[in-house]
């Protein structure tokens, strides 16, 4: 069972006044962000499966909230962009895959125009993180590879940081992997299905 809900008149300086851990305890909460249910239909929901479901979003919203500080301090230690740093992993699973990346792969990868990959990848190649040269098949095109000095400083650094969430899902058994699997890609599947809202 969950607190019960707090008056909706409750001070703005009572609230600044709590701890940080106190202040966002309840953001994720299903009541407290639709206390009228005019987003979630509650009728049929026990308060049990409720507070277990407010459970659930707070913890998608704690990994949410880890996986943005761990890609902050990436960024400030790479000194690289959101988009450069996703553009030098996606050629590192390349380079591991044996396929010869292109500007044009980059482009779809990162759902970014031709002049705006153009644009990171001069700014990447100035960095000495990337280098540019003819594509071994295809004339029309140039192969994109990240330099050693860079795909050793992120995996070290960054990757070897994110490989640490294999070991939570390796602590799962197989159903428990299958539920979790499930219950993400539905969850992907609602956020895009209600993106026509605005």
């Amino acid at each position: 069972m969950t607190a019960p809900d707090r008056p909706a008149a409750a001070s703005h300086a009572e609230a600044g006044s709590a701890r940080p851990e106190t202040r966002s305890a309840h953001v994720y909460d299903i009541a407290s962000n639709d206390p009228d249910s005019r987003l979630v239909d509650r009728s049929r929901v026990s308060e049990d499966d409720l507070a277990q479901i407010s459970a659930v979003m707070q913890a998608m919203g704690n990994l949410r909230d880890a996986e943005n500080r761990l890609m902050e301090a990436s960024l400030d230690y790479m000194k690289l962009g959101r988009n450069d740093m996703r553009a030098l992993h996606f050629l590192i699973v390349c380079e591991n895959r044996d396929i010869v990346a292109t500007p044009g792969a980059i482009a779809a990868h990162l759902h970014v125009s031709s002049a705006s990959t153009t644009k990171l990848l001069d700014r990447l190649e100035r960095a000495g993180h990337i280098t540019r040269s003819p594509h071994p098949s295809d004339r029309r095109a140039l192969a994109i590879r990240i330099t050693p000095e860079t795909r050793h400083t992120a995996m070290e650094t960054v990757g070897r940081q994110q490989a640490r969430r294999f070991d939570a899902a390796a602590r799962l058994t197989p159903e428990q992997r299958a539920v979790v699997i499930e219950f993400l890609t539905s969850m992907a599947a609602e956020l895009e299905d209600g993106d026509d809202a605005w």
